[in-house]
């Protein structure tokens, strides 16, 4: 008779005990490991461990006391209610993000199956997640990184149901609008974006989960404004009336964003606050 899978005497509660990474960060690269949910870290705390299992999280929990990112290690990071794929290739989504989801969809509340333009989209997360949220609009994605648009493809087709009135996601590679010469676009109701805005040389690019990301999605290798002068100075030809433009910056870039959008003839520009107070998105309409 075969045995079962070797098991070790190591315990969850010993694991959790001796790990050098703070409790939280321990739980999930364990529940990862073994493929608990967490309930089962305290129902099953004393339960003797398969020692491939052990052997997995002492190897996550190695890497990630390296620096490397959680949602890298467990390839999963949840966003605006919705479980995305995560790897190398993409920005790992950010709470502070969703302001930027929650603005578009409040601009889209009168429209009836608006279309909407996402520049830089990663791993997909806004896009996907305001298509989740309003099944009737039609999305068009673009990045420049093909890694990346597979990265949102597979987390579209995972999260989105199939029947959704507003059809599959419009996935597009290149630079910015760039991406829409020769295509059959719309007038976008809505465009959005979360581009690269940290500048080149800003020390926060070597520290942190900051290390493990695409640079080219973190950084446009000059002052961080250069990307957002393209998306707010080429938007004009692909906006419906009264379309708007949302902008995702950094902490001290507010005030360059609303000077960009007014000099570029966009009305009601003004800046919204993310949880933590600061002034993280910026946008205004089409007049």
């Amino acid at each position: 008779m075969t045995s079962g899978p070797a098991t070790s005497r190591v315990t969850v509660s010993a694991l959790l005990r001796a790990s050098p990474l703070p409790t939280l960060e321990a739980r999930v690269l364990l529940c990862h490991a073994l493929g608990w949910r967490r309930t089962e870290l305290i129902t099953r705390d004393d339960e003797p461990l398969d020692a491939g299992a052990v052997a997995t999280f002492r190897a996550l929990q190695t890497r990630r006391a390296e620096g490397e990112p959680i949602a890298q290690l467990v390839g999963v990071r949840e966003f605006f209610g919705l479980a995305f794929n995560v790897t190398p290739d993409v920005l790992i989504p950010r709470p502070e993000t969703e302001l930027l989801v929650e603005t578009a969809l409040a601009a889209l509340e009168s429209k009836a199956h608006p279309h909407v333009l996402d520049l830089g989209t990663g791993s997909g997360a806004i896009a996907v997640a305001i298509a989740s949220a309003r099944p009737d609009a039609r999305v068009w994605a673009v990045d420049r990184s093909a890694a990346a648009l597979a990265v949102a493809a597979r987390n579209a087709a995972k999260l989105l149901d199939p029947a959704r009135p507003g059809g599959p996601l419009t996935w597009l590679q290149g630079d910015w609008y760039g991406a829409l010469a020769g295509c059959a676009a719309p007038e976008f109701d809505v465009v959005v974006s979360n581009p690269p805005y940290i500048a080149a040389g800003d020390p926060h690019l070597a520290e942190g989960d900051l290390r493990f990301e695409p640079r080219g999605a973190l950084t446009d290798e000059s002052d961080g404004l250069s990307a957002i002068r393209a998306i707010v100075r080429g938007a004009g030809p692909f906006l419906a009336k009264s379309a708007q433009v949302w902008i995702e910056h950094g902490y001290d870039q507010a005030h360059h964003v609303r000077n960009l959008l007014a000099a570029s003839g966009f009305a009601n520009v003004r800046s919204l606050k993310d949880l933590a107070g600061i002034e993280r998105t910026t946008g205004g309409t089409r007049v």
